[in-house]
């Protein structure tokens, strides 16, 4: 694998007072979207969430989860992806087969409006039971995923932000595999300034930032046989672009027969019958992010009441 994929590479421009983060995705999300075959469009949008999520996460400090999650009345009505401290990333959608199906009839491009409908895109960190979970929701506004982004920035933060996704399907042999690439751009605060920039010379500053940003190219955002640093040195190598270490990002699912026992543990008995699949007589529960199945018997079920007879009625 190419070190310059499945990565967060953090930069600055002191020089303009601006800091960023560029991300490159490859097997890690071609994992996750393989594991359910989507259909193009919502695979790139999944992609494009998976992207955007590892870009804002990377930003803050905070030792847990980072949630992002988009609902809408649109054929796609689901989209969830997070990411943790540590880099371990996953992602899953929901979607109506049958509307995407005539909306894609209709239609050549579809953007979020057509995909998603009217909704809300929501970040979440969570640090755990003894910390105040924060959430950030916004409308869904705009034509792109980076668009509503840029909304929920301008609406909720109040940070200058610059955003820019990128999602591309590869032919390799047989099969399709797919890439994704961000750029995000923000303004630096004026107490983390380096260089003595006056308040002219900082808008022209996050100006400059936001031109060059626009000049990136889909296709060398998402080449995983460049380097990052390469696209970097094109778009700000007048500005003297400081990078620092990447962080690396994992196809890692959260999912366990434990936590999926404990969810068992809260349903009573009687709606756990209803739920057995008809030929095997087994409950069987779908991890919806990494598609592993949890199977359990009438043993198995009667074990896990026995240590809560609370919940036997």
């Amino acid at each position: 694998m190419s070190a310059d994929v499945d990565m967060v590479l953090p930069f600055r421009l002191d020089t303009l007072g601006v800091r960023g983060r560029a991300i490159r995705m490859g097997p890690l999300l071609d994992a996750v979207l393989a594991r359910h075959a989507y259909p193009p469009a919502v695979a790139t949008l999944l992609g494009e969430a998976m992207v955007l999520a590892a870009a804002l996460s990377s930003g803050l400090k905070y030792d847990g989860i980072f949630t992002l999650q988009i609902r809408g009345d649109g054929p796609v009505r689901l989209v969830v992806t997070d990411i943790t401290s540590d880099g371990a990333v996953r992602g899953y959608a929901q979607y109506d087969r049958e509307r995407l199906a005539q909306i894609e009839a209709e239609r050549a491009a579809l953007g979020v409006p057509h995909l998603c409908g009217s909704g809300t895109m929501a970040f979440t960190v969570d640090q755990g039971a003894d910390t105040e979970r924060y959430q950030g929701v916004v409308a869904l506004e705009g034509a792109t995923l980076a668009d509503c982004a840029h909304h929920y920035f301008r609406m909720s933060e109040q940070i200058r932000t610059g955003i820019k996704l990128a999602v591309e399907p590869k032919q390799v042999g047989n099969r399709t595999t797919w890439q994704a690439g961000a750029v995000m751009l923000q303004q630096l605060p004026s107490r983390e300034l380096i260089a003595e920039l006056d308040g002219e010379e900082r808008e022209e500053g996050w100006r400059k930032a936001v031109v060059l940003l626009a000049s990136a190219r889909a296709s060398e955002m998402v080449d995983d046989q460049a380097p990052v640093e390469r696209l970097l040195y094109r778009l700000f190598h007048e500005d003297g672009v400081r990078v620092f270490p990447q962080r690396r990002l994992d196809d890692r699912c959260r999912c366990s027969r434990e936590r999926v026992d404990s969810v068992l543990r809260s349903i009573p008995r009687a709606e756990l019958d209803d739920m057995k699949e008809a030929d095997s007589g087994r409950v069987v529960v779908t991890c919806e992010f990494c598609a592993r199945k949890y199977s359990y018997t009438d043993d198995d079920i009667a074990a896990l009441f026995s240590r809560d007879p609370s919940k036997l009625a």
